[in-house]
């Protein structure tokens, strides 16, 4: 009985089902925000940029919930969950690109650090 009203509040929450949510939201736009994020580094675009692409992802997301699977096109804390899960996705892969690039395209001023950054190579005196 506890399983049963678990998964009603999930369907509340995500205004879908979750095999739903993770294959839509988590596996196709998330795949394209990351695709998105990099594209956005690649050209040398700020952060910022990802949000109004993010916000189209996301309302494309519900239309497609709600168009093939019956989802709730109204429920704004699926919006706002999906929102986030694709933003999410978008600035990672923009931060893990832009280090990368920075790194590969300037070898003599910078070297990685971590995973999402780099620093400065420190100059022999």
């Amino acid at each position: 009985m506890m399983n049963l009203v678990n998964m009603v509040n999930v369907e509340l929450l995500l205004g879908t089902t979750l095999p739903v949510f993770i294959g839509v939201t988590v596996v196709v736009m998330c795949g394209c925000a990351a695709l998105m994020g990099r594209a956005l580094a690649k050209s040398w675009q700020p952060a910022r940029r990802a949000v109004p692409y993010g916000l189209l992802l996301a309302i494309a997301n519900r239309l497609l919930i709600y168009g093939l699977f019956n989802g709730d096109i109204t429920s704004i804390t699926g919006f706002i969950i999906d929102t986030y899960c694709i933003l999410l996705a978008a600035l990672v892969t923009y931060r893990f690109t832009l280090a990368r690039q920075m790194v590969r395209q300037y070898p003599w001023l910078y070297r990685r650090f971590l995973i999402f950054g780099w620093r400065q190579r420190r100059q022999a005196q």
